[in-house]
């Protein structure tokens, strides 16, 4: 009898792996922060073949080179619904969007593009086009009056910016599609990404980033946020982890359908400074907050994503000082070339 329940359960996890590398993906967005390592770390597992790329401009060289890719503006319904009827693509990530102080410059076009591509997406699946999406939220959902430290995963949000409205609002039409349609769409709260691979694209959190570069350049930098300013961060090999992790695990154990809070590491740029100082015991730093302050102050300074470890299993691996060495060695690498 044992034997037979092994042999059932390695059968089936074979029928679902068949499953994974057979349905196409499409990630929309692969040249940004998130999609250009994604879209990588997606071909690793399931196939080059397997995961179109697709952007308004060209990405990287790796990723226009190892795999297949389409020029695709995703506010085009006709070039989207081609696309994924052509190549019989089953999951979409769906990460184009306008970011937090670019959002703020431009509102009409951030809630634009924001959400008429989810709601394009989300009407593919309910019409059985496609099976499976990912579309990622944000730590932009709250807002002033949501509490600061731990934050909950269900509590009062009240966002405050156009990118925060727009996620909320998404977040809500995720929820209301697989409530009344049974649409399998999974998302995760990032907090803000740190990545040696790609640079800052205009988000509330990207001093997190900007400021390795400068250090090793110019061994200085000026901080757009006040030294204090606690925010949740993630370095990116985490957040790609999680990502893969939610979208693989079986639907059964996905409980939430808005999105999940997610959590890696919270620090200050003083915090930052002092463990990039380690390394470069020379550079220094200085404070001249601009309008991104007032966003960041309406965000919390820590998430609490037990609801994220408890159903699907997640744990980050990285702190602060173990990402501060391998931003700095991966960094110091790409100058030398």
């Amino acid at each position: 009898m044992r034997a037979q329940i092994i042999d059932r359960l390695k059968e089936r996890k074979f029928n679902r792996e068949l499953t994974l590398i057979m349905n196409k993906i499409i990630v929309i967005g692969a040249a940004g922060q998130i999609g250009s390592e994604l879209t990588l770390e997606l071909r690793k597992r399931y196939g080059n073949d397997h995961v179109i790329a697709s952007d308004v401009r060209n990405a990287s060289d790796e990723i226009m080179e190892s795999g297949p890719f389409e020029i695709l503006d995703v506010m085009d319904e006709q070039r989207v619904n081609e696309i994924i009827t052509r190549e019989n693509v089953q999951t979409v990530y769906l990460l184009a969007a306008l970011l937090s102080g670019s959002s703020e410059k431009n509102p009409k076009l951030a809630w634009d593009l924001n959400m008429k591509s989810l709601l394009y997406i989300l009407e593919m699946a309910k019409d059985k086009r496609i099976k499976q999406i990912f579309w990622p939220s944000s730590i932009a959902v709250f807002g002033p009056t949501t509490p600061r430290k731990n934050t909950p995963q269900i509590t009062i949000m009240e966002p405050s910016t156009v990118y925060g409205i727009s996620k909320q609002a998404g977040e809500r039409w995720c929820e209301y599609y697989f409530k009344r349609y049974g649409v399998d769409v999974r998302s995760l709260r990032y907090p803000g990404l740190i990545s040696y691979k790609t640079e800052a694209g205009g988000g509330t959190t990207d001093y997190a980033v900007e400021i390795f570069y400068e250090a090793i350049q110019t061994g200085k930098y000026v901080c757009f946020l006040k030294e204090n300013t606690a925010l949740p961060m993630m370095f990116m090999p985490d957040a790609l982890r999680a990502t893969v992790d939610l979208m693989e695990a079986d639907s059964s154990k996905i409980k939430i359908r808005s999105s999940y809070n997610l959590s890696g590491i919270s620090f200050t740029p003083k915090e930052l400074a002092l463990e990039i100082k380690k390394h470069i015991p020379d550079f220094t730093i200085t404070y001249k907050p601009d309008f991104r302050q007032q966003i960041a102050d309406s965000w919390p300074e820590s998430i609490d994503d037990s609801e994220a470890r408890k159903d699907w299993g997640w744990k980050h691996k990285y702190d602060l000082p173990l990402m501060t060495d391998i931003m700095l060695h991966e960094i110091k690498k790409k100058f030398k070339k």
